[in-house]
């Protein structure tokens, strides 16, 4: 009896320490990385990584979403061609040495833009129209090499409204900081990142910036992804001399300060845009038409120049001016300085007419508020859709006081006001116009989302609205695709038979109240606005719909 005893003290002990030992290892690995976020908090010193890029929307312009890769894409698993194998094995103007792992990833982005993505590649070709001839005179003026201009495709698609999550913008995704550093402006009037024609200047400058730190091109290509402290101090570090090099070695690295997979295959990629470029005809992609673009001339102008106006004088629309011009981001220019527009060449005679006449006075479409009893900056800036910084600053003010009677410039006649408002306020006022259904009291999104067979995220998105809860009756809603009529017929649906007006009851719940009536609990909640948490009381007042 004894021994047995023993026996399972001794088996307990063993199997207590073999727990204790792998919790100790457990505790003792290495923990598993934390997923990279693919746009990092930027920080002045380096840029943050762009993976997607998207195009603000301003003064109703549709969005265009760039294309976010796989790193790398995926094999389609179909073979390249004679032609694609010929302009895959291009030799560049830029000397280059690399593993055979690196020129695999290179011809995995080869293949993606002239297989999968060939579309993708062919609206980038699109849309460069006279800004690649542009961005490329610049680069050679400034002594860079031809083919560092085809950076833009990778960086935005030769798309100069795009921007990013992370705060970069234009075609050449200038970061905040980085941007202001090379001279583009940036405020509540205008972005110079999103000017094609300066920021290409900007490009050229920083590149060069970069390879005069570097003496390597590619290095320079990283750093202007990466950011030129986290490639120097990699460098450093590894001891590495070029950037293939630096990749070879990244795993050597603390996980800190390694670079990220979209860096190491940032420059592959860039390559592979190279060689399709190189070699358009042979891969059969149409060419960018630079001859059938529109001449563009820059013109300054004064600052509060009413830019829509200025438009229609030269009798184009404001979505083509805008196209033309897609750093502004007012229908005004900024009122304290000029500002360089763009316009047609064959109407520049006409645009310079035009701006030395009085109908382009400064603040000309701006309209003048008359200060009311109770009024402050906050609400008249949040009225007016306009920051309180801005109407202080064009009304030459500082302090916070305000008098009834005082007179304040601000920036929204009626025919400029839609293109300040927030996007969502701007499609309230549209949906406004087009409503094609009236609340009625007691209506809920999910009530006519199920009568019309609309997601509430529709109903959400076509009103500008933020919440679900916020229905007025007597208000108008715009669903899409569908008449009156229509949505009056499904409307009344749910109430087909009477409507009750029903007293609670000692005793009774929302249960036995749907039960009575034939009909959901979860109705008579939605019906009443109320939750399962609702208490009833003797005496309440429901609205049914009976059946």
């Amino acid at each position: 009896m004894q021994k047995n005893s023993d026996t399972h003290k001794i088996a307990f002990r063993t199997i207590l320490l073999s727990c204790l030992a792998c919790i100790l290892l457990s505790a003792c690995a290495p923990k598993p990385s934390k997923p990279v976020a693919t746009l990092p908090v930027p920080v002045p010193e380096e840029p943050a990584v762009i993976s997607e890029v998207v195009e603000l929307e301003i003064s109703g312009e549709p969005a265009d979403e760039v294309v976010e890769l796989q790193v790398p894409p995926a094999d389609d698993a179909e073979p390249l061609s004679t032609e694609e194998i010929e302009a895959l094995e291009t030799r560049l103007n830029i000397d280059i040495e690399m593993d055979e792992s690196d020129r695999k990833v290179v011809e995995q982005y080869f293949k993606y833009f002239t297989h999968r993505g060939r579309k993708t590649f062919q609206r980038y070709l699109s849309r460069c129209g006279t800004l690649l001839p542009h961005a490329t005179e610049i680069f050679k003026d400034k002594g860079l090499p031809e083919e560092i201009v085809y950076l833009a495709f990778v960086e935005s698609g030769f798309n100069a409204k795009a921007y990013s999550r992370a705060g970069a913008s234009g075609v050449w995704q200038f970061m905040p900081y980085t941007g202001r550093k090379y001279g583009l402006k940036q405020n509540w009037w205008i972005d110079e990142r999103r000017d094609p024609y300066k920021s290409a200047s900007a490009a050229a400058d920083y590149l060069l910036k970069l390879y005069n730190d570097f003496g390597d091109w590619y290095l320079a290509i990283a750093a202007y992804n990466a950011g030129e402290g986290k490639i120097g101090r990699a460098m450093k570090k590894t001891g590495a001399e070029s950037f293939f090099e630096l990749t070879q070695k990244n795993h050597k690295l603390s996980r800190r300060a390694r670079l990220r997979k979209e860096t190491k295959h940032y420059v592959p990629k860039f390559l592979a845009v190279v060689k399709i470029m190189r070699n358009l005809e042979k891969l059969g992609f149409e060419p960018a038409d630079t001859v059938a673009c529109e001449a563009i001339s820059p013109i300054k102008v004064k600052g509060g120049t009413d830019l829509l106006a200025l438009a229609n004088d030269l009798n184009i629309s404001w979505k083509t001016f805008y196209n033309m011009n897609t750093a502004f981001r007012r229908q005004v220019s900024p009122p304290d300085y000029e500002a360089t527009a763009y316009v047609p060449s064959f109407k520049l005679q006409k645009a310079i007419a035009f701006l030395e006449s009085d109908k382009s006075r400064p603040y000309a479409g701006w309209i003048s508020y008359k200060v009311r009893r109770g009024d402050s900056w906050y609400r008249i800036g949040r009225r007016h859709g306009v920051p309180v910084a801005v109407l202080k600053k064009v009304n030459n003010r500082r302090s916070n006081m305000l008098r009834p009677g005082q007179r304040l410039m601000i920036p929204g006649s009626n025919s400029t006001q839609v293109a300040w408002r927030s996007p969502r306020a701007k499609t309230r006022a549209i949906a406004q116009k087009r409503g094609n259904y009236v609340v009625q009291r007691g209506d809920t999104l999910y009530d006519i989302s199920r009568a019309t067979g609309v997601s509430v995220k529709t109903l959400l998105s076509a009103n500008g609205l933020r919440s679900a809860k916020r229905l007025r009756a007597g208000s108008k809603l715009y669903i899409p695709n569908q008449s009156r009529t229509t949505i009056a017929k499904k409307s009344s649906n749910k109430k087909d038979g009477k409507t009750v007006a029903y007293q609670v009851r000692r005793g009774e719940s929302v249960w036995t109240i749907a039960k009575k009536f034939g009909v959901s609990y979860k109705d008579i909640l939605r019906w009443n606005r109320l939750s399962k948490r609702s208490i009833l009381r003797p005496g309440d007042s429901l609205t049914i719909y009976a059946n």
